[in-house]
């Protein structure tokens, strides 16, 4: 199939594969598929992919077997981020590939662990996660003999790159250059962000309430959440309580993306972009209505006060905190017990990166016990 066959029903705006900026390395075309279908194919048989598996999103792992995790978080956005695209006229593939990515290069411990990691290596160029991101699907998988990383196109790579400060921006040439010039990704990589938060905001109500963190007399604090609740009380009187809650997430997530959908379709009418160069040049076009911005915001000011610092989070971030810092530490001071493959000879700036590597790499239990076999007596 030609590559022109896949956008045809694609909006002007939209980015087509057809004139993708490329890969990093020239292939040939990829056959039956599309440009964007081949670097979702290639993130999702990627290692750092199927790690996601066992990261965490707000609890760790092993504390049970039902909460959301990296993995299950980064396809709840690839669902979202193809209904939004459809719905705009924009490039479903590309979202997707973006929305499967956006994680790879999260530590283990969720938001934790990157903070921690970005303290350990403050002193050797910082840690940011989207810039790992890039990195994995740039440098560190080994799936092809011509090629370092997945060899992305510039778009999906662009996608994955939400934030990055100027210092390294400077290094990236030109996918950089947007956060030094202050212009705009993709319509797709706006979108993916905001897919991300639509995901993460419902489902960790979810997880809070399951795991007992949060009650639904506190949820009702939030506007967003009790207008809902109430509709599906007033539709289904008596509904037993796990039931009414899912009733409840899924109203939040039609309203949230029935905002999005229809804010945006009126700033892309006012606009009238008629390229993916016209996007880059215009403010965002993919956004919430202000009264909806306001209520997400409140709802995550909510789940930041009474989910992400509660004092059992808080404990498990306390020692994951510890685990990240004191196996950071003990590798650069006796770098041989690293694997071969993650020891550099005199050169402190790039040994601390491949430390970072390797544990921005580790899933949630895999820190804890690679930690117990340096620390614990019990491990001889």
């Amino acid at each position: 199939m030609n590559t022109m066959d896949f956008d045809a029903r694609l909006a002007p705006y939209a980015a087509h594969s057809s004139k993708s900026r490329g890969r990093q390395h020239p292939e040939p075309p990829a056959g039956s598929r599309s440009e964007f279908q081949r670097d979702r194919d290639r993130i999702i048989h990627s290692t750092a992919f199927r790690r996601l598996e066992y990261k965490t999103q707000v609890f760790l792992n092993h504390e049970g077997d039902l909460f959301r995790t990296r993995l299950t978080h980064s396809i709840e956005v690839a669902q979202i981020g193809r209904t939004l695209a459809r719905s705009l006229g924009l490039n479903e593939d590309l979202v997707e590939a973006t929305a499967l990515a956006h994680d790879l290069g999260h530590t283990p411990f969720g938001h934790v662990g990157q903070d921690v990691l970005n303290e350990c290596m403050k002193d050797y160029g910082g840690f940011e996660h989207n810039l790992q991101s890039l990195r994995v699907v740039d440098k560190l998988e080994e799936h092809y003999g011509a090629f370092d990383g997945l060899n992305l196109t510039f778009e999906t790579r662009e996608g994955i790159l939400k934030h990055c400060s100027l210092t390294n921006a400077r290094q990236l040439g030109e996918l950089g250059q947007r956060f030094i010039d202050r212009s705009q990704p993709s319509l797709e990589a706006q979108l993916t962000n905001l897919a991300d938060e639509i995901a993460y905001n419902n489902h960790d109500i979810d997880d809070g309430l399951r795991s007992g963190l949060l009650t639904m007399a506190q949820m009702d604090e939030v506007p967003l959440f009790a207008r809902h609740r109430h509709a599906v009380e007033a539709q289904y009187p008596g509904l037993p309580g796990r039931r009414a809650l899912y009733e409840t997430i899924r109203l939040m997530i039609t309203a949230m993306t029935a905002d999005l959908v229809d804010t945006s379709a009126a700033l892309l009418k006012e606009a009238a972009p008629q390229s993916i160069d016209d996007v880059r040049a215009a403010p965002p076009l993919i956004r919430f209505s202000p009264q909806m911005r306001a209520e997400t915001t409140a709802l995550k000011r909510f789940l930041y006060a009474n989910l992400y610092r509660h004092f059992q989070v808080n404990r498990m971030r306390v020692k994951a905190s510890r685990i990240v810092r004191e196996l950071f530490d003990a590798f650069m001071t006796d770098p041989v017990l690293l694997p071969n493959d993650y020891q550099v000879e005199g050169d402190p700036m790039g040994q601390a990166r491949k430390i970072a590597d390797y544990i921005a790499g580790m899933t949630d239990r895999y820190a804890i016990r690679e930690h117990r076999r340096i620390f614990s007596l019990d491990h001889f």
